[in-house]
């Protein structure tokens, strides 16, 4: 998705954003949210970028990727608005009708109407061949 006459290319990303850049199969993490490091622009060259923690608001946060030619003159920008979703599986650990995040009795489990854990439910009919 480079621009044509591109021979390597720059990332900047907010905070909440991990960058890593694989050239010729080494992978280098990118050292801090502007670092200025300019890399080639090889076939092979793979850009991952990730987050890990959830977003506090919709696209708060940016990765752009500058592209420059063989000189070092700037060529063009492309930029990707990320969001991040946090996704948890959380339980009534306590039976309680109230699901809580941190409940002491979630690594546990005790069978009985005083018990406590999670109730699993598993269809494992065949509905379908």
């Amino acid at each position: 998705a480079a621009p044509a006459g591109a021979a390597s290319f720059s990332v900047k990303h907010t905070e909440g954003v991990s960058v890593e850049v694989a050239c010729q199969g080494r992978a280098e993490v990118g050292s801090g949210p502007s670092s200025g490091t300019r890399w080639p622009l090889d076939k092979g060259t793979v850009l991952r970028f990730s987050m890990s923690r959830a977003s506090t608001e919709v696209n708060d946060n940016k990765v752009t990727v500058s592209f420059y030619a063989e000189g070092g003159q700037p060529i063009n920008q492309a930029g990707v608005f990320l969001t991040g979703i946090g996704i948890s599986l959380d339980v009534d650990a306590d039976r309680d009708g109230v699901v809580e995040k941190n409940n002491p009795n979630k690594a546990s489990w005790t069978w009985g109407p005083e018990g406590h854990g999670a109730i699993l439910l598993v269809s494992c009919d065949k509905e379908s061949p």
